[in-house]
């Protein structure tokens, strides 16, 4: 089979999709602990908005976590919440998500290392999205 007249070698082909979006927040590592965000680091518990700042998140272990945490989120007006959960897979009460539930944002919970490439996908895309990472010092979970 021969290539598409135009289009020359695979190796000679252009990526036309941007690694990221003017604009768009990005995780750019992760590690227990710690998050990188457009390279900054980040050691405790945060909200990550696509576009804007990174704002604090007063939350340091998952079992603080109350209605009043998922609350403060409705502001961003977000379409979907990314909610990392710590170093392992746990799920909030339905009541403690209330507050997004009653308005018709989706919420989606992972530990905090899926919920950062979740969060990147969604991002690239353009999508309205807020990770909600919990970020807990390392053995604690």
């Amino acid at each position: 089979m021969s290539e598409p007249r135009g289009l020359g070698s695979v190796a000679n082909r252009v990526k036309l999709q941007p690694d990221r979006l003017q604009g768009v927040n990005a995780v750019t590592a992760f590690a227990p602990g710690m998050v990188r965000i457009n390279a900054q680091p980040y050691t405790s518990s945060l909200v990550l908005p696509w576009q804007g700042d990174v704002r604090g998140w007063p939350c340091e272990a998952f079992e603080q976590l109350r209605a009043e945490h998922f609350e403060l989120l409705l502001a961003l007006r977000p379409e979907l919440v990314i909610f990392g959960s710590g170093q392992r897979l746990r799920f909030a009460a339905p009541a403690l998500l209330l507050p997004l539930i009653e308005r018709r944002i989706g919420v989606e919970t992972m530990d905090t290392a899926a919920a950062c490439r979740t969060y990147n996908v969604l991002a690239s895309e353009g999508r309205a999205v807020v990770a909600a990472l919990l970020l807990e010092a390392p053995g604690l979970a």
